[in-house]
């Protein structure tokens, strides 16, 4: 995936510095984008980029670290740190090439969205486009399955204790195919909803425990740098 749209970048090399200015423009002039659509507004961009950058790399949600917890480390801060290159990853690696390949090759006026806007994209370029998009699709699919499986498994266990995982389990499965063929707008409704339910408290918890955090982080690099 992530070569395929390298590919594509290089070959509409000329392309780039155009997306980037219509990114920035239409940032600020939403509404143009939108075919004049009233409600496309600056706050609505804002609202709908800062919900799918967390969907996509979960920054603020306190997510990650349930599996980055089970890491066997003597430093939390070490650990962090590792947890933060996933977020650099997701959002300015993956993230970054599929927006500006979205752009250069045109296919953002298309009228699709989803995954269904980024597989054009692709196939403008690529007669197996199609198919890059449909296997890295099912590749992120599955992982993130078993990722917020595991997370989820994780708190009830922690709220319910061990008998509670079985049934969780079995929630879990059954869940699968609902999303699956519910509307796109409802699904990222509920995702976005239970992000901001989620984000919430842990950012409280963030700030409550930042001194701390601070402390340990200097004393760290300190003892890194000594």
């Amino acid at each position: 995936y992530v070569g395929g749209g390298l590919i594509i970048l290089i070959t509409h090399f000329d392309r780039i510095p155009a997306a980037f200015a219509d990114i920035i423009h239409y940032a600020f002039n939403p509404a143009a984008a939108a075919g004049g659509f009233a409600g496309a507004t600056i706050w609505a961009a804002m609202r709908f980029g800062i919900a799918r950058g967390v969907f996509s790399n979960e920054a603020g949600l306190g997510s990650a670290p349930i599996a980055h917890a089970a890491a066997q480390t003597n430093n939390p801060i070490r650990q962090g740190t590792v947890a933060m290159l996933g977020t650099f990853i997701d959002t300015i690696i993956i993230c970054s090439i599929t927006g500006l390949v979205i752009m250069v090759t045109g296919a953002w006026q298309s009228g699709e969205n989803g995954a269904a806007l980024t597989s054009l994209a692709f196939a403008h370029s690529f007669s197996f486009g199609n198919e890059i998009v449909a296997v890295a699709l099912a590749v992120f699919a599955f992982t993130t399955l078993l990722g917020w499986s595991y997370y989820g498994e994780k708190a009830v266990e922690f709220l319910f204790g061990v008998k509670a995982i079985m049934p969780y389990r079995i929630l879990w499965v059954v869940a699968i195919p609902i999303g699956a063929t519910s509307s796109l707008s409802f699904v990222w409704l509920l995702a976005d909803t239970l992000n901001a339910m989620m984000a919430i408290p842990n950012l409280i918890g963030l700030l409550i425990l930042a001194p701390g955090i601070f402390a340990m982080t200097k004393a760290y690099f300190a003892a890194e740098k000594a």
